[in-house]
């Protein structure tokens, strides 16, 4: 990409920040280097919705990513759809790693036998001590994996709120019970549950996690009636339907009290995925109002909700704005609603960048080379408009890649 001279100088000041991650899946390392992995590693997980959408069929798909096939074989599937994806946001961090990492220029049927080999070499333990804190200089991840015991200070986590508030079958509560030495018998009531789930979000922040994740969604507010019947359901075995539902805001409204309680950042999904009309930002509005104590960091700038998540941002203290994703759903999209936010949100309530990623590590560094692209090109307009000065641009991006994520999640850094 071409930058202007600005923005150019702005991305080597860049290059000497600390990062703060502010959202992966990555699982610990070992799960990555268990796992073989070659060129097509680096087409699995976001690019899947390219690949998919331009044609290649579910079955391809999983030929194409199944490192134990053959891999020429792989190669002649994948190379049609290639075509199709090469110019998209999704595929850059893909070709990025390719040249900046592994050293090919290109990934064609020339270079996607050595690239695999030289993946390969490098896929053992140090991959993600290498590949992150030396070439990306992050300090720390912020990862959502599903657990605690994460083998490395690198990765930190922030856990599933749905492991405790979406109990759809009685089975799923005995199993939370089970992980925290309890009985389910003795859950006579929602309340004993909701004891439950603190004990187990304590657990959690006993074990590191200083965040908690859940999806944008309307709660409502229940009578003690609606989910007593909605709790004996589910001690019978299920709860469905419109019962389901009020049981559910009544657990998730807990917990968003003991998430403050127990200072925890709650980490929310907007925006961009499958049926996204579900996924309006705009159901936080009322969520942050009953919820004042409770900081959350709304995730993937709403897209394409972006000015409606700019003025959130802007209207409530507890809600923060994170780019995560947002540069590789759309750079220019990104830069855009940037510049607007700019304008209206305070510079302390803005987070540059999550990778998003979860076994392809290699893409975060391609992911977060387009966080600073974006963001040198926006600020570096400003400089050369007259609205800033380079040093406050500089001062401004550190606020959006460390100290932000820092301060939101109360990190130890």
């Amino acid at each position: 990409m071409r930058l202007t001279a600005t923005a150019q100088r702005l991305m080597e000041a860049f290059d000497e920040f600390e990062i703060i991650d502010a959202h992966e899946h990555l699982p610990p390392e070992k799960d990555r280097t268990s796992h073989k992995v070659d060129a097509l590693t680096l087409f699995s997980h976001y690019t899947r919705t390219d690949l998919i959408t331009s044609g290649m069929t579910d079955k391809e798909y999983r030929f194409c990513t199944d490192s134990s096939a053959p891999l020429d074989k792989r190669w002649r599937t994948f190379k049609p759809f290639l075509a199709h994806i090469r110019y998209g946001s999704y595929a850059r961090p893909a070709f990025i790693a390719a040249q900046e990492i592994y050293g090919f220029d290109d990934i064609n049927d020339k270079t996607y036998r050595p690239l695999s080999e030289a993946m390969q070499a490098q896929n053992k333990p140090g991959i993600y001590r290498n590949l992150l804190r030396k070439r990306c200089r992050i300090k720390v991840a912020l990862t959502q994996c599903g657990r605690t015991a994460l083998g490395t200070d690198l990765l930190v986590p922030v856990m599933p709120a749905g492991a405790y508030t979406n109990v759809s079958r009685w089975e799923n509560v005995q199993a939370r019970a089970k992980e925290l030495g309890l009985k389910a018998a003795d859950l006579a009531e929602p309340e004993d549950y909701v004891e439950l789930m603190r004990s187990g979000i304590r657990k959690w922040k006993a074990e590191g996690a200083v965040g908690l994740k859940m999806t944008t969604t309307p709660i409502t507010c229940c009578r003690r009636a609606e989910v007593s019947k909605a709790w004996k359901a589910l001690r019978g075995g299920k709860v469905e339907g419109e019962s389901a539902s009020h049981l559910r805001d009544y657990l998730l409204h807990h917990l968003l009290c003991m998430a403050a309680e127990e200072q925890l950042t709650v980490a929310v999904h907007t925006g961009m995925w499958g049926d996204f009309r579900t996924l309006d930002p705009k159901f936080m509005i009322s969520v942050a109002m009953q919820h004042p104590e409770t900081r959350f960091d709304l995730y993937h700038m709403g897209m394409p909700w972006v000015r409606e998540m700019g003025v959130i941002a802007k209207n409530f203290a507890n809600v923060w704005a994170n780019l995560a994703w947002s540069h590789i759903i759309s750079p220019t999209m990104t830069r855009a609603a940037l510049d607007e936010w700019i304008d209206m949100v305070p510079v302390n309530k803005l987070i540059a960048f999550g990778g998003d990623y979860g076994r392809p590590v290699e893409k975060v560094y391609g992911h977060l080379k387009m966080a600073k692209e974006d963001i040198a090109l926006v600020l570096g307009r400003r400089v050369d408009d007259g609205l800033m000065t380079y040093g406050q641009a500089v001062k401004v991006a550190r606020q959006w890649f460390f100290d932000n994520p820092k301060a939101c999640y109360r990190l130890n850094v």
